[in-house]
């Protein structure tokens, strides 16, 4: 099965974002502080351990971003180590869960490397990356990587090109790009990459789509569908939670700008919402969220993994109050 499939098996699945890390929190900035970290620089001492423990727990996808430079104006330095790098160390600890990006930048990289960086986490983890990819929305890091911010939507095509094609068009005859891509690459997309809507839906294998809520989603997922083909699941629509999953079950639901607190009922009653408006994956990012991550994994994975994670997911979705803020 390919990771394109294995992404929505049964119809609909959640994952996890890195940085495994709450430090969007006041215990959180309390501690970055006495540590010397950064602004949006987090505690990676248990990111091995977290890794571990969502693969075992039955966590579906692992998303990591790509983030070259730390600048302080945005205040977020993502999971701080190289993507492709730190998905190669994932594929060495951990066993099942899938490997995401979300996304790779693709302009401000060399075409060649990039396809020989992807081609290598596909190799070690078992066939288990899931590439998102991008064309960038921080200017100051094209011309430091020595490349055109104005031009970076015509610089993604001619990559994806490559990334599907193989190299040889670009390589004189004998020359090639070791390890071989053994299946194709899993193409998933992070907004438009300067591209037109039909480019998209016919060149990408999937949608990564910004934060929203249930209504946000059914047209955005409608949009989708529209251009990539109405068939669900074959071309996933994932997007992601910033999640404050609170102590008591019953706590109602609670937004923010990108994600909501409450208790796992309300949890369960956003994730059944988001998957009737045709959600297929949702990554669930923890870094708001005020309890420890062992912890709120192992609710998740006893309360709502085994709920959304079966071969026929036409579950009811239960009566919750939930009050919406």
């Amino acid at each position: 099965m390919t990771a394109l499939a294995r992404l929505t098996e049964g119809g609909f699945s959640i994952g996890i974002e890195a940085p495994l890390d709450n430090d969007w929190t006041l215990a959180g900035e309390q501690a970055r502080r006495q540590t010397g970290r950064l602004p949006g620089e987090p505690d990676l001492r248990r990111h091995a351990e977290l890794a571990r423990l969502a693969d075992r727990l039955g966590f579906r996808a692992l998303w990591v971003r790509d983030v070259p430079l730390y600048d302080p104006s945005f205040g977020d330095a993502a999971q701080v180590f190289e993507v492709f790098s730190y998905l190669g160390y994932l594929a060495g600890v951990t066993q099942n869960i899938l490997l995401g990006t979300a996304a790779v930048v693709l302009p401000i990289r060399e075409p060649l490397l990039t396809l020989k960086s992807a081609a290598t986490v596909q190799r070690l983890s078992g066939n288990r990356l899931l590439l998102g990819v991008a064309s960038g929305d921080r200017p100051v890091e094209y011309p430091l990587f020595g490349r055109d911010f104005e031009g970076r939507g015509a610089n993604f095509r001619e990559q994806v090109a490559l990334l599907r094609e193989g190299p040889q068009a670009r390589l004189p005859d004998g020359l090639d790009v070791l390890p071989r891509v053994e299946s194709p690459l899993p193409l998933l997309v992070a907004g438009l990459a300067q591209q037109t809507p039909s480019w998209v839906g016919e060149h990408m294998d999937g949608c990564l789509a910004y934060p929203g809520t249930p209504e946000d989603h059914a047209r955005r997922v409608a949009a989708w569908r529209d251009v990539a083909g109405g068939k669900p699941h074959t071309k996933p629509y994932a997007s992601f939670i910033h999640l404050d999953l609170a102590e008591n079950a019953d706590e109602p639901l609670q937004r923010w700008r990108f994600g909501l607190r409450g208790g796992r009922k309300a949890l369960i009653a956003e994730l059944h919402a988001l998957r009737a408006a045709g959600v297929d994956h949702i990554g669930l990012h923890f870094r708001r969220n005020q309890r420890p991550l062992d912890e709120t994994f192992h609710e998740i994975a006893e309360h709502v993994l085994p709920i959304f994670h079966r071969s026929s997911a036409k579950v009811a979705a239960p009566a919750v109050e939930i009050c919406n803020v």
